[in-house]
């Protein structure tokens, strides 16, 4: 009989999807409830997927558009904000005990929550209202959801209880484990690697050779200008750098509607190209973005480990990160990258002179980072963690 699980988790995201997919092969039977929205992912399949708002399953084999699902995802919409409008606000633990339904009807060897926020704290009203004996309880960690939102009161003796009410815990920073035992948890701690899976090594090592770095003509700047994104600095120290960035184009990818409203009063007012990269754009095209950068740039106030430091270490593009992004696990400063406060352009200033008049300095980081990047982001091997994972709780249950 196989093994079921049943993940607690945002179906609509790509880092679920991908999560999902290492277990294709695996003799595992992934039943998914989603934390946040109804809408799946065009990618999702593999997974038994479970409605909020009714009994009712479907098997997601694959998840092509078609007429029948676009129209669906049109009533979804409709539910969604009937759910978030009415149903939130009159009946609050409405979602929490569908899930209790769901884990009675699936009767899982385990729940794993991926992400806290809305997933674990998801779970954890389901456990305190459950009656019998509760599944045993993977939480997995993203981003900020420790290292900032432990930070703010509203939040921090939820996240406590959630830690206490869990049996084993993951994350892709050791920071977060310290963090996590601080808040609480005494279980059992998982192997620290990403949350996103690997890269096909083989295949992309042809692509971000084609170019040095230090030949390339291309400054990518992740466009997130919000609580946590800090986009506009980036800009800012870009605009300090006007002097070097004859013949660059600048690249901007997720956008706000601030920073692009920035970046058009900064191309108009110095002439230099910037390109706003569509949100729908595929990872394919984006792994090719940074291939062709010279410098990739990522600043938040709070991350785990950046998807788009990971892509553009893969890729041989120089990163300029953010400290509060696990970044120091993955390289060293100076040599595989730069490694600068989220807020301060002048610093952040500094460092893009740098990348962008020593030549080699950038090729040598391209060097040093696959080194790293082979040793810990094969997609094989990740793969093999994340199965690893599963199966050391199946082994306990």
């Amino acid at each position: 009989m196989k093994k079921r699980i049943l993940l607690v988790a945002m179906a609509q995201s790509i880092h679920v999807v991908r999560w999902i997919s290492q277990f294709q092969n695996e003799d595992v039977e992934i039943h998914l409830f989603s934390s946040g929205g109804w809408k799946l992912h065009s990618e999702l399949k593999g997974v038994i997927f479970h409605f909020p708002l009714s009994p009712f399953a479907i098997s997601v084999t694959n998840n092509k558009p078609n007429k029948f699902k676009l129209l669906l995802q049109r009533v979804y919409r409709v539910l969604d904000f009937f759910r978030r409008r009415l149903l939130e606000r009159f009946s609050p633990y409405f979602l929490s005990k569908r899930l209790i339904n769901v884990i009675h009807k699936v009767n899982p060897d385990f729940v794993h929550s991926l992400e806290i926020q809305a997933a674990g704290y998801l779970v954890l009203d389901a456990k305190r209202q459950f009656n019998g004996n509760f599944p045993p309880w993977l939480v997995t960690n993203w981003g900020s959801d420790i290292y900032l939102f432990g930070r703010l009161q509203e939040h921090n003796e939820r996240l406590r209880d959630v830690l206490a009410n869990c049996n084993y815990y993951s994350c892709e920073c050791e920071r977060d484990i310290n963090l996590a035992k601080k808040f609480g948890f005494n279980g059992q701690v998982m192997p620290v690697f990403t949350n996103t899976g690997g890269f096909d090594l083989s295949k992309l090592i042809i692509e971000r050779a084609k170019v040095p770095t230090s030949s390339r003509k291309v400054i990518l700047l992740k466009g997130y200008q919000n609580w946590a994104g800090r986009a506009l600095v980036g800009l800012r120290a870009l605009e300090r750098c006007i002097d070097l960035l004859g013949g660059y184009e600048i690249y901007i990818y997720s956008a706000s509607p601030d920073l692009e409203l920035a970046a058009k009063l900064f191309e108009e007012a110095h002439g230099v190209s910037i390109k706003i990269i569509p949100d729908n754009t595929s990872h394919k095209d984006m792994l090719s973005l940074h291939a062709n950068a010279r410098v990739s740039i990522g600043l938040s106030i709070s991350d785990g480990v950046s998807t788009s430091f990971l892509e553009a270490i893969v890729m041989g593009s120089f990163p300029i990160q953010s400290c509060t992004a696990c970044a120091n696990e993955w390289i060293e400063h100076g040599v595989g990258g730069m490694i600068v406060p989220p807020e301060d352009p002048d610093i952040v200033e500094i460092n893009i002179r740098k990348a962008l008049t020593d030549d080699k300095l950038v090729d040598k980081a391209a060097e040093y980072n696959w080194k790293v990047i082979e040793q810990k982001l094969c997609k094989e091997m990740v793969r093999i963690n994340a199965v690893s994972i599963y199966q050391s709780i199946f082994n306990e249950t």
